[in-house]
């Protein structure tokens, strides 16, 4: 039998879906990826000559609402097993771009390539086909359902003979329970999301993303309004998904986690971006005066 509150969730969750740390050498990824049906993904990305090859390239990204030019010719690389910083004012154009990145919107001019063929997008579901997964800032979770619930929400996985089919809640806890092990985090597949904390939450939205095999992730201010502690189990997290070999964007506003965790930081002002530059080549003074416009451009 079919719970109420989690068929009440999938109609929620569909309708909501139509609308520095030491380790920064960069290491070959040692692990594969989860997949919904068990077993170990390939890296995102290809090794070539001892390095990483670009996974995802944008060149000269615009979009623009009528007169309004929110995104002005963008263009950088993010490489497999990379996490890189997305810094800028409110208004700079940070989640426009990574709107596009994630289908939600169709550039006006320029050019996407992942894993070296160009890509276009009208929807998000193609970019989740493409391997490109994003955590919202909201999360988009169903506070009355466990966190395997929640991971397989919209993917629900089913067992049966021809059309009668039902829920296979057993296979659904247990992939649920090896993902969150993998992600060595504390939260349980049978945990509520309405009992939980901001680390634990985001480590359940963050685990639906390895459903897919997802390159990419892109992540929007993850770590607002959480603890201290809670910030750091986050940033592991990133870090967990890193090691996997899965490129990250990290939107954020706080410069002590970008320092802390990425290992680019890309900086928009007004919809141009302004800088691209090696966390270690860069310091929190400089991303702020880049961000303020008291230092042009580098």
């Amino acid at each position: 039998m079919i719970d109420d509150s989690w068929c009440f969730c999938i109609n929620e969750h569909n309708r909501f879906s139509g609308r520095r740390s030491a380790e920064r050498d960069r290491r070959r990824p040692t692990g594969g990826r989860v997949s919904a049906a068990g077993g170990e993904g390939r890296p995102a990305g290809s090794w070539e000559g001892g390095r990483l090859t670009a996974v995802l390239e944008l060149t000269n990204i615009s979009k623009h609402f009528g007169a309004i030019q929110a995104v002005n010719d963008v263009s950088f690389t993010l490489e497999a097993g990379q996490v890189v910083g997305l810094m800028g004012d409110n208004g700079a154009g940070k989640s426009t771009l990574v709107k596009m990145i994630a289908g939600n919107f169709r550039p006006s001019e320029g050019t996407m390539r992942l894993e070296g063929k160009e890509i276009v997008m009208h929807r998000p579901v193609e970019a989740r086909q493409h391997g490109i997964e994003i955590v919202h800032q909201d999360l988009a979770l169903c506070n009355n359902l466990t966190a395997a619930a929640n991971v397989f929400l919209g993917r629900e996985l089913r067992r049966g003979i021809g059309p009668l089919k039902v829920l296979d809640y057993k296979t659904m806890y247990r992939r649920a329970g090896e993902i969150f092990r993998e992600l060595k985090s504390e939260t349980r597949p049978r945990d509520l999301v309405k009992q939980m904390s901001g680390g634990q939450r985001q480590a359940v939205a963050i685990a639906r993303t390895m459903l897919s095999e997802a390159k990419i992730v892109l992540m929007d201010e993850p770590t607002a309004a959480i603890s201290v502690r809670q910030v750091a189990e986050v940033l592991n997290l990133i870090r967990e998904l890193r090691d996997r070999g899965i490129a990250v964007v990290l939107i954020s506003h706080r410069m002590p986690d970008v320092f802390t965790v990425a290992d680019r930081v890309i900086v928009m002002r007004r919809g141009r971006k302004v800088a691209d530059k090696a966390i270690a080549a860069s310091s929190p003074e400089e991303v702020t005066g880049l961000i303020t416009g008291a230092i042009e451009q580098v």
